[in-house]
């Protein structure tokens, strides 16, 4: 059965998970840790983690009876992956129209 995995776009739109995000960015942390940090309670740090747990784009391992995040690479893999193919496809676009200008530049040197 296929897990659901959350849009890692969508995880990061919100300000308290892109502020937990750019956290573990720093280094791991626990959620008592990020709690400290944040202006946020531990109930609501453990549920942003998750959502961003769910997005691929954290990971965490056991120590103890606590939990210590960091952000996962393959999660960042893949959001540099979209970031490269939109970056791509800007580009070609802005090939294509200046492509296109200098072809009616040229057509109206012609005439």
């Amino acid at each position: 059965m296929p897990t659901y995995q959350a849009n890692p776009w969508d995880a990061l739109g919100d300000p308290s998970r892109r502020a937990i995000f750019e956290h573990l960015a720093e280094r791991p942390h626990s959620v008592g840790e990020l709690a400290e940090r944040l202006p946020i309670s531990r109930p609501a740090v453990s549920q942003h983690l998750r959502v961003l747990k769910e997005a691929g784009l954290v990971a965490y391992r056991a120590e103890g009876t606590r939990r210590v995040y960091t952000i996962h690479t393959a999660g960042i893999a893949r959001l540099r992956a979209d970031l490269d193919r939109f970056w791509t496809l800007a580009l070609s676009a802005f090939k294509a129209a200046a492509e296109a200008d200098d072809d009616d530049d040229d057509d109206k040197e012609a005439s």
